[in-house]
């Protein structure tokens, strides 16, 4: 960890959060004393060093954990003090020839930390900008133009960063100048720039070729294997193929590499080895032991890394040495016999000159467990039945089985004191037996029954099974036994009987089956299962193993092992494997400018699961990055791990340029260009600022100006000289303190123009129904200024500015429809000529008023005949009131139902007659037409058609009901008068 002087410097000592442990820090292998060192303090198990001093604090740094089960050591953290100087004195004019190549040296600085370098040309924030011409070494900090150009005169400033600082320092600046004795000829590539025989590269680093060279014409930079094999698409070439960048270095990326310069005056090229080496990685671990008194302990530990990773062991944080019991081999540690001594925490120690590693787990001494084991019996049946009468003088027994006497056989046995014992017991021997004492005095008897069942068995008892978390399943446990007897059930799991109350059990089946459903089941729930078959006279039972597989647990420990502008390389610890052996991982990335988190793009592209590093790439630069990472088996896509420490890309040119660059409009004699501002995470660095870059179309000099502002989005350049409406080129590029970045494509902006100076005539307007107006113009044929469009402003009195209203038309259009209009009032306008410099004068005023509103009234006492196809409609004719438009026609609309096709009709009278072919239903409208427009509509009228053959039955019916109806009045009329004249 490179520090300033000017830091603080926390070195954390991550811990479990279980461990209730002390810590112990060192320096270079000594003991530091807290007690007595009052810039250095504990803060939770880390160490904090106030006031950094170099000669006190720099080394070698590590951590001793301790608890009451033993000590382990924490890897090593380096600690250096960055800083970074350069002499800097006067330097001589550089004289060239137009064409010929030439090497600006930057100096060779002090330093601690990685360095990164860039020119100035002339002034900051001018950064040379790299191309196939001119190229900045990140490796000797030197400029090289492969071919000078009038346009490179100036004084080239080096600017060099300390990334770790960020301090900077800038060299005396180099003139650069042309000679005035003529013009360099063409000639072949000079490589300038070039990598060593034999580069060491590490693996997952990030390994740069820097491949340069001066000639005329400018050369060509290729790339290729020595071994012909293409170059794997994680390869980038960067800065018109000068650099070579391969992230996530292999050992498959090792080998010759050839860099070929070439022009048209021939070719050059240079070669070099990538050597590959790797720290050591964890392939093979142990884990926590519990081993009885005596018994033998076996741990292996294995790495990978080149060169090949020596192993070591340690007890408690010291050495563990090889003795008569303890063997250590190869990463293999053991213990022949192990004793109550032997119990601690240990670690295997894998090292090589690229680094060390440690992995720690612990011993314990292992009790015997005092639960009862349950164990499967066959047993033979042995019965005694007792006789002992109490008699004086004794008296003689015998036996008798209904009333049978009992003989003794092979089987039966009749002791000295009475006692019958019997055999390999049989169903033959059940039933009531009887002894019989007698002496002198009389006989005595007792009775008994001997009941032999059969032997119970388990028919089908639990098997191994293999589950994935979240299943159900049901472990049986059925049995064959006498209906005598009475049984019971139970289980136990791991060597305890099953909690009841827990709710994933149940234990479910009828009086011969004790099965176990086991619901929604967890990774908890694997181990060992024993079902327990209890009766009166025996107990058995049956085991199986039950394997719970589930996603992944959560990988642990990641961490930001190196990390470039672009790149991150990460390392983790696998989590659980949960019964499925992990396939793949999956990293993961936050940043503040992200929605939650997003998938990464990594080399290798595919993680395997034995795969514990990968490199993330297309990361953006100077961006404070999170990392996690979740692990994938065949069951699903674990729990993701906690997230990295944030760590902070390192700083880069900007490479992302300003977009839709534009411009125009503004006022007399000014350029106003506009772009669309670079997003903060595409900004690469501190320092983030625009270089906007016009000039005259056709003109060869370019006018710079600079902004800080990394928001703004808007520049205008005022200048008495220039013309209205003058086309310019226009670029915007974007710097920061790393350098300077790419301009944007060139665009056209216009300088500001002169309003409109043209008055348009002819300026004529008309009332088009109570709402709306129509305003008509001649188009200005001849105008000295643009015209854009003609604006029409409108309002209904000078005292009343909010009835104000404008509207705009496209240069192409002499007239436009005003609609929203208040109705029959009168309304004043003009019209004018409008470009992006404002409007131009305005037209003479005219007038023109609005017509009366329509109809408010819908016809009224619609009526309707349907006869076959034909349609006949009344209505009474709509009176229009005073200040309403008079009535000039109506208007009748259909449609078909469920249909939205709209037909109309027109007429001046108050009826119509339609055809309406289709059998199908209609929907009807009127309403009256006047100069101010539609009036009010009438309800919706449903017309319903009959279909077909019925129509004209129901034709027929209908003239019959209507026969009918005048008889039937005829008759009223005459007994009416019937009635009348009876009266009187």
């Amino acid at each position: 960890f490179p520090f300033s002087l000017s830091e603080s410097c926390f070195l954390l000592c991550a811990l479990s959060s279980v461990c209730l442990c002390v810590c112990r820090w060192s320096l270079n292998g000594t003991l530091i004393n807290l007690s007595t060192d009052s810039r250095r303090r504990l803060s939770g198990g880390n160490l904090v060093i106030r006031s950094l001093d170099r000669a006190q604090d720099g080394g070698i740094y590590q951590c001793t954990a301790f608890n009451p089960q033993g000590a382990i050591l924490s890897r090593r953290a380096s600690l250096q003090f960055a800083y970074l100087n350069l002499k800097t004195q006067t330097r001589s004019a550089v004289s060239v020839r137009e064409g010929q190549g030439v090497v600006l040296l930057c100096g060779t600085p002090s330093y601690a930390g990685d360095l990164s370098f860039a020119w100035v040309f002339n002034e900051y924030p001018y950064f040379v900008q790299q191309d196939n011409r001119r190229f900045v070494s990140q490796e000797t900090g030197n400029l090289y133009i492969a071919k000078v150009e009038p346009s490179d005169v100036g004084n080239y400033t080096c600017v060099v960063v300390n990334r770790i600082t960020k301090g900077k320092v800038l060299s005396s600046p180099t003139p650069l100048v042309l000679r005035t004795d003529g013009v360099m000829g063409e000639y072949e590539p000079k490589i300038e720039v070039h990598f060593s025989d034999m580069v060491p590269a590490a693996k997952g680093s990030v390994v740069t070729l820097e491949c340069f060279a001066l000639g005329n014409p400018v050369p060509e930079i290729t790339w290729r294997r020595a071994n012909g094999v293409p170059f794997p698409s994680k390869v980038k070439m960067k800065n018109s193929n000068v650099v070579l960048e391969i992230p996530s270095f292999q050992q498959e990326d090792a080998g010759g590499y050839e860099c070929v310069a070439e022009n048209k005056m021939g070719k050059n090229t240079v070669q070099g080895r990538l050597s590959f080496h790797a720290k050591p990685q964890w392939v093979q671990t142990m884990r926590d032991s519990a081993l009885s008194v005596e018994e033998r302990l076996f741990w292996e530990c294995k790495t990978s890394g080149k060169p090949k990773p020596s192993y070591s062991w340690l007890k408690n944080g010291e050495l563990l040495a090889a003795e008569d019991r303890i063997q250590i081999e190869n990463g293999a540690l053991t213990i022949g016999s192990v004793n109550l001594s032997d119990a601690g925490m240990y670690q295997c120690v894998a090292e090589n000159k690229h680094g060390i590693i440690y992995f720690s787990a612990e011993l314990v001494k292992y009790h015997p467990s005092k639960h009862k084991t349950f164990l499967q019996h066959f047993i033979t049946f042995t019965v005694t039945m007792e006789c002992r009468p109490q008699a004086f003088p004794t008296a003689i027994s015998m036996w008798r089985k209904g009333n049978e006497p009992v003989q003794s056989t092979d089987r039966i046995t009749l002791l000295p004191d009475g006692t019958l014992r019997i055999t390999n017991v049989t169903k033959m021997d059940g039933g009531n037996y009887a002894c019989l004492a007698r002496n002198q005095f009389g006989v005595a008897s007792t009775t008994g029954r001997l009941l032999v069942t059969d032997p119970t068995q388990i028919t089908q008892g639990p098997v191994d099974m293999e589950i994935i978390v979240g299943e159900s399943i049901v472990l049986p446990c059925q049995i064959s036994c006498d209906p005598a007897l009475d049984v019971s059930f139970s289980w136990a799991f791991n060597g305890q009987l099953l909690n009841k109350l827990d709710q994933h059990y149940e234990h479910v089946g009828g009086s011969i089956s004790g099965d176990l459903m086991i619901r929604n089941i967890q990774l908890k729930h694997a181990g060992k299962y024993v079902c327990v078959v209890d009766t009166d006279v025996e107990s058995l039972s049956a085991v199986a193993i039950l394997i719970v597989k589930g996603p992944p647990g959560a990988p642990d420990g990641v961490t930001v092992e190196e990390i470039t502008d672009s790149t991150a390389q990460l390392s983790w610890r696998p989590g659980q494997d949960n019964g499925s052996p992990i396939t793949s991982y999956i990293i993961q990335a936050k940043t503040a400018f992200t929605v939650g988190w997003q998938a990464v793009n990594t080399v290798p592209e595919v993680i395997d699961g034995n795969t514990l590093t990968a490199t993330v790439v297309d990361l953006n630069a100077w961006v404070e990055y999170e990392f996690r990472v979740l692990a994938r088996n065949s069951v699903g896509v674990g729990e993701p791990s906690p997230a990295s420490l944030k760590t902070r890309t390192e700083d880069a040119v900007p490479d992302t340029t300003p977009t839709d660059v534009g411009g125009g409009g503004g006022s007399k004699s000014e350029l106003v260009i506009t772009w669309e501002p670079v997003p903060e995470d595409l900004q690469n660095g501190d320092g983030f600022g625009y270089i906007i870059a016009f000039r005259p179309l056709g003109e060869v000099n370019w006018t710079h100006a600079v902004t800080s502002i990394p928001s703004q989005s808007r520049y205008v350049y005022r200048n008495e000289s220039i013309l209205p409406f003058s086309p310019f080129s226009v670029k915007v590029g974007a710097y920061n303190t790393k350098g300077q970045g790419p301009f944007s494509p060139v665009a056209i902006v216009f300088s500001a123009e002169n309003e409109p100076s043209g008055v348009p005539d002819g300026v004529w307007a008309r009332s088009i129904s109570a709402t709306e107006i129509e305003v008509s113009w001649h188009i200005l044929s001849a105008s000295p200024e643009r015209v854009l469009g003609y604006e029409v402003v409108y309002w209904e009195d000078d005292t009343k500015p909010e009835t104000m209203g404008k509207v705009r038309v496209s240069a192409n259009q002499n007239k436009v429809n005003i609609s929203g209009l208040r109705e029959y009032t009168q309304y004043f306008l003009t019209v004018s000529a409008f470009n992006t410099a404002g409007t131009g004068p305005l037209s003479p005023t005219i007038n023109v008023t609005t017509k009366k509103s329509p109809p408010g009234q819908p016809p009224l006492n619609v009526e309707w005949n349907l006869i076959g196809s034909k349609l006949t409609v009344h209505w009474e004719p709509v009176i229009s009131l005073e200040m309403e438009s008079d009535v000039t026609g109506y208007q009748v609309s259909y449609r078909r139902n469920r249909h939205e096709e709209i037909n109309t009709i027109t007429t001046n009278l108050t009826s119509v007659e339609l055809t309406l072919p289709a059998d199908d239903d209609y929907i009807i409208q009127i309403r009256a037409l006047s100069d101010g427009g539609e009036g009010m509509p009438t309800e919706p009228i449903n017309i319903h058609k009959l279909r077909n053959g019925y129509f004209k039955l129901s034709l027929h019916f209908t003239i019959l009901l209507f026969l009918l109806y005048q008889i039937n009045a005829i008759f009223l009329i005459i007994r009416d008068l019937f009635c009348i004249k009876k009266t009187y």
